[in-house]
């Protein structure tokens, strides 16, 4: 059985030593002193630890059954439900004018992450009703939102985002889903939907499905998409449950991971739906919540990543097989722990400085978003969404390979169930998958992102680092192991970017070819930027009175370690991106 703990003081030293929340003028982050989030955290970590991760397992050994058209959730997950409802957890980041609780989004984030780590397949569940909050907050009626987003904010009723079918993923101007007028001003939805998340279960009372259909007049391709509310149950004028609306589960996913979460096949036969917004304006309504959607998703990767690397560290401190090369570190027992192995500890700190540099990317990250939302920062609004593709596709790349890395530790142990990393390996392994798979992240990282605005946002961020390193530029011990190496991983960005202008107009393929690698060198440059900015929080805290010496010091060798080892590796890609297109593409179809 694995365990979880929850890493409350590596949160609260990115939120106060380096994103300094308190001090920050977006509105509502007056209230997150230090007292404050460390009560929240230690709250939601409770629940975390205690109830939520003991489900893991259960949930992944019984999975979800479909009987007689409904979706029964693994043991214990519906008492655990209604202890997240209960506890407010749900609203913790939503509009007090419908329930919520009107804390930032940085502190849902936080949350957000523990309870990935614990039972990632189970907080599917109100992950997915979030965004369906998120989308209709934006794009609703004032009656749909009076009508709806209480009781899903509430965790009552959940939600879903119904966009994928048989014949189109990414590609949505596929679509086949029709939806058409009725007399009463409703629609008539008909179609099938798949690998719907927390599409039919037993958990709330109704599941309001938003879906993207067809409707008559919009023209071919995306143009005709509009999106439409669609109850499980109907709602009537008084806020009660109706009849049963015409939608079904017509079956489960069998998957490779997520068994806890019911992954489902909708069959929409003429169900009644609200038009949300306009018509054919629902591509653009989805695209609403893709940022904080797609940062999540990024969070799922290294949150999966932290739990693995904590039980990969308590078996390399507990299990005893050889010596020491300079010596026994156990004298008194047959062996030591693996850990003092210069091999597994390249492991254990390649997990490390991975997870650590990956939570602040995302907490900045939701910062960015909180920023734009509250205070109306277009400046932010630009950073992040270039950041977004790097956050999503790098964190989830990097995490499924600290989970595989975490298991690796345990050697053949972390190959059994019985010792429970493979089932983190995966849980993971989805994350590079949904909410549009990584090769697609670095398509719009380097086709959109990239050039908007005039290359406005990149060459931004290109200043952020440079104002970084020359304010701190007199700092000898943070120059010499994290000012220089980031200076260099950055110049190696900046000629990739260099790159792409010149020679992707001539040839995309050029530049389309290189986008993976571009979308890594990228994120290796943030996690380089986190860790100096953590790194200079660091060693401004072991000058303060009463300092926690050994994790600042952990910290910063941590730090050390990835500018030392991992930050490197921006020379590689960008080697591969200058390559070219050419031998990516030589090849002709039929010689594969």
């Amino acid at each position: 059985m694995t365990t979880y703990t929850p890493p409350t003081r590596d949160m609260q030293f990115v939120l106060h030593d380096v994103l300094q929340v308190a001090k920050s003028d977006i509105p509502g982050y007056e209230e997150l002193e230090p007292d404050f989030t460390a009560a929240v955290l230690e709250e939601a970590g409770k629940l975390a630890a205690e109830v939520l991760h003991p489900l893991n397992k259960v949930g992944d050994e019984e999975g979800c059954r479909l009987e007689n058209g409904v979706v029964r959730t693994p043991t214990g997950f519906k008492a655990a439900y209604d202890q997240l409802r209960e506890g407010g957890w749900n609203g913790l980041d939503c509009d007090p004018e419908y329930g919520g609780q009107g804390m930032p989004h940085l502190l849902g984030t936080a949350v957000g992450e523990m309870f990935v780590s614990a039972n990632m397949a189970f907080n599917m569940y109100q992950g997915l009703t979030h965004g369906a909050v998120n989308a209709l907050h934006a794009h609703g009626s004032e009656e749909q939102k009076a009508t709806y987003l209480p009781k899903m904010i509430d965790g009552i009723w959940t939600g879903t985002m119904n966009l994928t079918e048989p014949q189109c993923g990414t590609d949505l101007g596929l679509i086949r889903t029709r939806a058409e007028p009725a007399e009463d001003g409703t629609y008539r939805i008909t179609g099938q939907k798949i690998w719907i998340s927390s599409g039919e279960h037993d958990l709330s009372e109704n599941i309001i499905h938003l879906v993207l259909a067809k409707a008559p007049g919009g023209g071919p391709g995306t143009k005709g998409i509009s999106l439409f509310i669609v109850p499980k149950f109907l709602v009537n004028p008084d806020g009660s449950l109706g009849e049963r609306n015409a939608v079904t589960c017509g079956g489960l996913e069998e998957k490779m991971g997520i068994h806890g979460n019911a992954t489902c096949v909708m069959n929409y036969d003429g169900a009644t739906g609200y038009l949300v917004g306009e018509l054919h304006q629902g591509l653009r309504y989805m695209f609403t919540m893709m940022n904080e959607a797609r940062l999540g998703v990024g969070l799922q990767g290294y949150a999966q990543g932290v739990v693995a690397y904590q039980n990969a560290l308590a078996f390399a401190r507990e299990r005893l097989q050889g010596r020491a090369v300079t010596g026994p570190a156990n004298p008194e027992g047959p062996a030591d722990p693996i850990i003092v192995h210069p091999d597994v500890r390249r492991m254990l700190m390649h997990q490390k400085s991975f997870v650590e540099g990956a939570r602040a990317l995302a907490f900045w990250g939701a910062s960015l978003i909180d920023a734009s939302r509250r205070k109306g920062d277009q400046e932010a609004e630009e950073m992040i969404s270039l950041l977004i593709p790097v956050i999503k596709g790098f964190l989830t790349d990097k995490g499924f390979e600290t989970t595989v890395l975490a298991q690796q530790t345990l050697g053949g142990s972390g190959y059994t169930k019985e010792w429970g990393l493979e089932q983190f390996v995966r849980d993971c392994r989805i994350t590079m998958i949904y909410e549009g798979t990584n090769g697609i992240q670095a398509l719009d990282l380097v086709g959109r992102k990239l050039g908007r605005n005039g290359g406005r946002a990149v060459l931004e961020f290109f200043e952020m680092v440079k104002r970084f390193i020359k304010e701190n530029e007199g700092n000898e011990a943070l120059k010499e192991g994290f000012l220089d190496p980031l200076k260099a991983a950055s110049k190696d960005l900046q000629a990739a970017g260099m790159h792409f202008m010149q020679a992707g107009m001539k040839n995309p393929s050029d530049a389309l070819a290189g986008a993976y690698d571009f979308m890594h060198l990228f994120g290796h440059v943030c996690l380089g930027l986190m860790w100096a900015r953590m790194a200079r929080a660091a060693m401004e805290g072991l000058e303060a009175e009463g300092a926690d010496r050994a994790f600042l010091q952990a910290k910063i060798t941590t730090g050390r370690y990835y500018m030392a080892r991992q930050l490197p590796a921006t020379k590689a890609h960008l080697a591969r991106i200058l390559a070219g297109g050419e031998t990516v593409m030589e090849l002709p179809a039929e010689a594969f």
